[in-house]
């Protein structure tokens, strides 16, 4: 992990700072959390301050290790919270969507109809196929597992915050970093990052959603000063065992629907093309599933398997198809924040940002107000190029890219005509083929007629 390029400028300017870290053996997942139990010993004696950020982030996983990562985990840490000697906060690390049944979020704690309890003890004792089964309807009206255990949490930090000095937090869509340590540090394809990704390579041509959506997302640098921030105020507090709650969001500060976003990717993937692109970008927006499935299969299939067909003929390992049922299924999954919006309240935030002395906010400052999102996008794109898809930057690669999007620019451009020329083949011969048929089919009526005028008729003699 601190191999990973984010702590380059660390690693540079403070190379002992990685002498402070101690890692122990665990595993969220696991009962108690896996500790070994000199480790145990080791947290109960030494740790000040817990930031449980550790979750299981996966729209599909299953209820039973859902609950087991999100719920149960946190659990077991405000038990071991409970014990330790030096304890000042326990931050725990929960998201705005948790309460995506109410269209207007506050930064408080809300009751919840859900009983934690008995949640983790029907995950611990009923099998993984009933549960399966029973998934539907104990989610009821959550979209997913996560969101559900999630939601679980936060009722668990809620209940032991009677024992415990808590902070809770809730980020919305955390994405790639504003400022520090670097622009566009990002490590994973979650958010709009990853969709315009998709859209630059060519391979998202589609996407279900309302064009109109206003997303909410906050970038990871600013998430983390405002975890430490809360984490600071909430250790100076003189009383003990109370909880703060926080709205880690956009709050539509900089608005920016997804229809600008796209339209704002498609114009940097021309910009800073990306590698070796499949076509050229182009993304389609719609809010109606049966438009969608209809383009789906004609924009991300048909072309999927064609040219999978094709890197079989060349010995290439087709994956355009599996990759394509890859961006179908997390466009599913997404649909429902896709085609909803909320109003996440965030006044308690923004007013301890503000309210920062000089000298802190030096180090802790975070120019929300000023902050440009497209310039915003741009270096996201470019960190991807980076980070993840692991592509060069320099002048002659881009120009490389351009070179390329250009070629695919002339290929759409040629293909697109082909097509269009081919339908009004069809079409003009298919106006002359009609005129053949319906020639061959009114042509024995026309015979007889022909022959029923034509008959010899015996004169008529006037005057009888």
């Amino acid at each position: 992990m601190l191999n990973n390029k984010l702590f380059d400028k660390l690693r540079n300017e403070q190379p002992s700072s990685f002498d402070k870290i101690i890692p122990i053996t665990g595993d969220v997942a696991l009962k108690n959390l896996g500790l070994l139990a000199v480790d145990r010993e080791v947290l109960i004696d030494r740790v000040s301050i817990i930031f449980h950020v550790a979750a299981n982030v996966r729209f599909d996983e299953s209820l039973k290790e859902a609950v087991f990562s999100n719920t149960r985990s946190t659990r077991d840490i405000c038990v071991l919270a409970e014990k330790m000697k030096k304890l000042k906060v326990l931050l725990h690390v929960s998201s705005t969507y948790t309460q995506i049944d109410k269209f207007v979020v506050d930064e408080i704690l809300y009751p919840s109809e859900f009983d934690w309890k008995k949640m983790i003890e029907i995950a611990e004792s009923v099998d993984e196929h009933s549960l399966e089964i029973l998934t539907a309807k104990i989610l009821g009206t959550m979209p997913n597992t996560y969101i559900f255990t999630k939601r679980l949490a936060e009722q668990v930090i809620s209940d032991y915050s009677k024992s415990l000095s808590c902070v809770l937090i809730r980020p919305s869509i955390v994405i790639s970093t504003l400022i520090e340590p670097v622009r566009g540090w990002i490590d994973n394809f979650n958010g709009p990052i990853g969709m315009l990704i998709g859209g630059g390579k060519g391979v998202l041509r589609v996407l279900w959603c309302d064009p109109n959506i206003i997303s909410d997302f906050v970038p990871v640098d600013a998430t983390i000063k405002a975890i430490l921030i809360v984490t600071w105020k909430h250790g100076i507090k003189t009383e003990n065992k109370t909880i703060d709650v926080y709205n880690c969001s956009g709050n539509n500060i900089k608005p920016m629907t997804i229809q600008n976003m796209v339209n704002s990717g498609l114009g940097l993937a021309k910009d800073v093309p990306l590698d070796n692109i499949l076509w050229k970008p182009a993304t389609t927006i719609t809010k109606n599933f049966y438009i969608y499935y209809i383009l789906v299969l004609f924009l991300h299939i048909l072309p999927a398997m064609f040219l999978d067909g094709v890197m079989k003929l060349f010995g290439v390992r087709p994956i355009l198809l599996r990759l394509q049922r890859k961006v179908y299924v997390s466009n599913s999954a997404l649909s429902y924040f896709l085609l909803n919006q909320w109003k996440f309240v965030n006044k308690k935030l923004l007013s301890m940002l503000d309210n920062l002395s000089a000298d802190n906010k030096k180090e802790f400052e975070f120019p929300y107000q000023t902050i440009d999102v497209v310039q915003f996008f741009k270096y996201g794109i470019i960190g991807a190029k980076i980070y993840i898809l692991n592509e060069s930057i320099c002048a002659d690669d881009i120009e490389a890219s351009k070179r390329h999007y250009k070629r695919m620019e002339w290929i759409d451009t040629i293909t697109k005509t082909l097509f269009i020329m081919i339908i009004l083949w069809i079409l003009y011969n298919a106006s002359h083929l009609v005129s053949i048929l319906k020639m061959l089919v009114n042509a024995p009526k026309k015979k007889r007629e022909y022959l029923r005028d034509t008959r010899y008729r015996p004169p008529i003699w006037k005057n009888g």
